[in-house]
């Protein structure tokens, strides 16, 4: 049984038919790569996991429990963690105070506390940047800063939403080793980006959504030697 599953997904924005049958699966462990160009059906795939949109039709299972009719809030608690588009971090507050709000369901302080010393150490500028007013930081720092605030929930699927985008290429490797880092330590990935050629760096496995659909899957060496990804995705 895998630990997360998609199965026909049909998802609408009023008339506008955005997922058009989604199926797939996340295996414990895995980085999992979903592809695509802009208004494939991406974020809105990781919306409808989040709770944070209904399908019309399909299931959203883990380990096998139906997701559809879960609250948002009761997914968070279940493990199913997500880094949005954008960051959307709280601009106001405090590194320190974000990174608390990512643990708010939780009760358990002294795990609360293990886990800010993993952020710190994953990601040191926050350490840094604590006391900081958050919306003051690089948009780099914002990026770690959302991750980190995901981290405190301690997610087993992690869904990430565009980690790289709009940073600079020596920032998007740093965010890349970390992924790779979070994914070591036991933590499962459901990640979207538009830079194909990283996410299936670090990727096992990958998906290619298209006007909403499923059109290519595979492990994602062969999905870097397809000529159609190539072309479309890696600039072959």
């Amino acid at each position: 049984m895998a630990l997360l599953e998609l199965e026909d997904l049909h998802v609408y924005y009023g008339n506008i038919h955005a997922l058009k049958g989604v199926s797939l699966h996340v295996e414990a462990g895995e980085i999992v790569a979903l592809l695509g160009a802009n208004g494939a059906g991406k974020s809105t795939t990781l919306n409808t996991v989040s709770g944070l949109l209904r399908p019309r039709r399909g299931s959203v299972r883990l380990e096998g429990d139906d997701l559809i009719r879960v609250p948002p809030h009761r997914i968070v608690e279940r493990g199913v963690v997500q880094v949005p588009e954008g960051r959307r971090i709280f601009g106001q507050l405090t590194v320190l105070e974000n990174l608390e709000m990512g643990a708010f369901t939780r009760t358990d302080p002294q795990g609360v506390k293990e886990d800010l010393e993993r952020v710190f150490t994953l990601f040191p500028r926050l350490k840094e940047r604590a006391g900081q007013v958050a919306g003051t930081l690089s948009g780099g720092e914002q990026q770690m800063l959302a991750i980190g605030r995901a981290l405190m929930a301690r997610p087993r699927v992690l869904l990430m939403d565009e980690p790289s985008m709009g940073l600079a290429p020596l920032l998007v490797e740093q965010i890349f080793d970390a992924i790779q880092e979070i994914n070591r330590q036991g933590t499962t990935i459901l990640l979207v980006e538009q830079n194909a050629y990283m996410a299936l760096q670090v990727a096992h496995r990958g998906y290619v959504l298209q006007t909403g659909q499923v059109v290519l899957s595979g492990p994602a060496e062969q999905l870097r030697e397809n000529p159609e990804v190539k072309r479309a995705y890696l600039g072959g």
